[in-house]
């Protein structure tokens, strides 16, 4: 073990995009030492991504930034995909909130980009250096050297010939498509880039009004035209072949592009307007040793789901607490092994139901164009099918088969099959009759909102940082024998006993008997929410991941054995000394 004076910080994040600030605000949170380092001289400016999702805004509230990052936000954001007669041919309008927030948000990059940087601030553990690029990386068993080199220019292209050397635990890119790191990897970036190209026109004081999102399969040209907050409304035209991207510049090209979609003698303030190529990649791997690649940098997605500032959040949000655990000695390294073996399935999920969306919308061939019109108004006459799009079902959800998982039948640790046999459950268990067959390992908990004390709170406010137990009904501190009690106080493993309203009173007294270094927290299940979700699964206790993913899950018999298993499934030490 190398001494920590050896080091000038734990982690160190090139590129100060999304992915890189929420990876960066996420281990300061957690008191690790960050060095963030960005080519540029200040964060991007100009709008790109325009969809948050229910699972990013939960990290936001894992940021403790929901109160800064609301005013840039428009809940519940529909999208409709329209065909070349204006006739709506599919709907995404997801309802409920599993996740304690609306499914999807309309959102302004720039503005939330920034609110998560002044949010580092909080951090005397975190450091930014804009104007600084990562040119050379040596990496040896206990650590990572990284050469820094100072830079100049709007994207840092201005070379200055002045360098230094950084020494890290670990070394993280995000970077984007073009990441030094994933080269320096030597991984393959797997996949394609669309010849098509996208003429992108921001406006402020919106000239149309009306909320929401519209995909244009205009055969005669494809367009996007999307409802943003503070008043923003953005433009989106395919280019042909033979239109060069310099034409984005053309005031009268622009005009016409937009002729069509405005009222007449419309006055545009246009904030900004680009050309955007999609792409469809995926790196094979998102790991060599100590060096690690996150976001844009580790994939890229076509924009038609909005998932790929999503994407990079769930990355950072995988990895934050990997490598706290890592680093400060609460697991193996090994742990370090899943975020890629987790990550890149779905990933490389989403990149698939990007470029298959796309090849709805921009097709000019009139015939196909007839064609998919037709598809769709059948899909839409059967209410099922119809409402497996509205509600996005065939959106991949995450769920990790392998990795920091348990089995929720063998309790075998490292993997999880999706859906329970129920060939090798004795008749008197009631997971026999579970009525759900899917197993919750591996996908995200709920978060409902509970009542603690005389006071509410959303479920993942009172579970804390790290890992947490919840049993229905009893105190889970029953469950255990003392030693793995005491493993719970060296990890911070929070204890959690959720019951009906009615019960608050005699699970106060129950919980007070226990371990009063490490208390059980008892919660109040307003709205029926948890009390549902453990009659459907079948379960009484679940093991939740500090990232709010399902860890494990068993009756309570089987407590004790799952608790080792996860331990083994997450590499964790407990009594162990300092990994590095």
């Amino acid at each position: 073990m190398t001494s920590s004076t050896a080091y000038d910080t734990d982690v160190l994040i090139a590129g100060a995009g999304p992915t890189g600030l929420t990876l960066a605000t996420l281990l300061g949170n957690q008191g690790i030492k960050v060095t963030l380092v960005e080519a540029r001289q200040d964060l991007i400016d100009y709008p790109r991504g325009v969809g948050m999702d229910d699972e990013s805004f939960r990290t936001v509230q894992a940021m403790d930034l929901i109160d800064e990052i609301v005013p840039f936000t428009i809940p519940h954001h529909i999208m409709r995909i329209v065909n070349g007669q204006g006739e709506v041919i599919m709907t995404n309008n997801p309802k409920g909130e599993p996740f304690g927030w609306p499914r999807k948000f309309g959102f302004l990059q720039p503005m939330v980009d920034r609110a998560v940087f002044e949010g580092l601030s909080r951090f005397p553990n975190v450091e930014v250096r804009f104007g600084t690029k990562l040119v050379g990386i040596d990496q040896d068993p206990n650590g990572v050297t990284a050469t820094l080199e100072r830079v100049s220019g709007e994207d840092g292209q201005v070379s200055s010939g002045e360098t230094e050397q950084l020494r890290a635990h670990y070394l993280v890119g995000c970077e984007g498509g073009r990441s030094f790191t994933r080269k320096w990897m030597g991984v393959e970036f797997e996949g394609k880039s669309p010849s098509t190209r996208w003429v992108v026109v921001d406006c402020n004081n919106d000239p149309l009004g009306f909320p929401n999102v519209y995909l244009g399969a205009d055969p005669a040209r494809p367009y996007v035209s999307i409802g943003l907050p503070q008043g923003v409304r953005r433009f989106e035209f395919m280019l042909f072949d033979d239109e060069p991207s310099e034409r984005v510049e053309d005031d009268k090209f622009v005009a016409e592009l937009l002729r069509d979609h405005l009222p007449d003698d419309t006055q545009l303030d246009i904030i900004r307007r680009r050309v955007f190529t999609h792409h469809g990649r995926i790196a094979k791997e998102f790991r060599k040793g100590r060096v690690l690649i996150a976001g844009d940098a580790a994939h890229l997605m076509p924009v038609w789901m909005g998932q790929g500032f999503n994407s990079g959040y769930r990355d950072a949000t995988n990895l934050a607490w990997k490598l706290k655990a890592v680093i400060s000695g609460q697991a193996k390294p090994d742990l370090l092994d899943t975020y890629s073996t987790e990550r890149r399935d779905h990933a490389k999920a989403m990149v698939d139901l990007s470029m298959a969306m796309g090849n709805i919308i921009k097709p000019t061939d009139r015939r196909i164009a007839f064609l998919r019109d037709r598809a769709a108004g059948l899909a839409n006459s059967l209410p099922q099918v119809r409402s497996y799009f509205e509600d996005m079902r065939f959106k991949p959800m995450p769920r990790y088969g392998r990795g920091a998982v348990v089995d929720q039948e063998s309790l075998a640790p490292g993997f999880a099959h999706g859906k329970n046999s129920q060939s090798r459950i004795p008749k008197l268990i009631p997971a026999r009759n579970a009525l759900q067959k899917q197993s919750p390992v591996g996908s995200q908990f709920i978060q409902p909102t509970v009542g603690l004390g005389n006071s509410e709170a959303k479920l993942d406010n009172v579970l804390g940082q790290g890992f947490s137990i919840i049993s229905w009904g009893i105190d889970p501190q029953r469950l255990f024998d003392t030693g793995q009690l005491q493993q719970f106080r060296q990890l911070d493993v929070r204890l959690v006993c959720a019951v009906s309203p009615t019960q608050v009173p005699w699970a106060r007294e129950h919980c007070a008997k226990g371990d009063e270094s490490n208390p059980t927290v008892v919660i109040a299940d307003a709205s029926g929410s948890l009390k549902n979700w453990f009659d459907q699964h079948a379960v009484g206790t679940v093991f939740i991941r500090p990232d709010r993913f399902t860890a494990a899950v068993c009756l309570n018999g089987d407590a004790k054995r799952a608790w080792n298993a996860l331990v083994a499934a997450t590499h964790l030490t407990p009594s162990a000394g300092h990994w590095d």
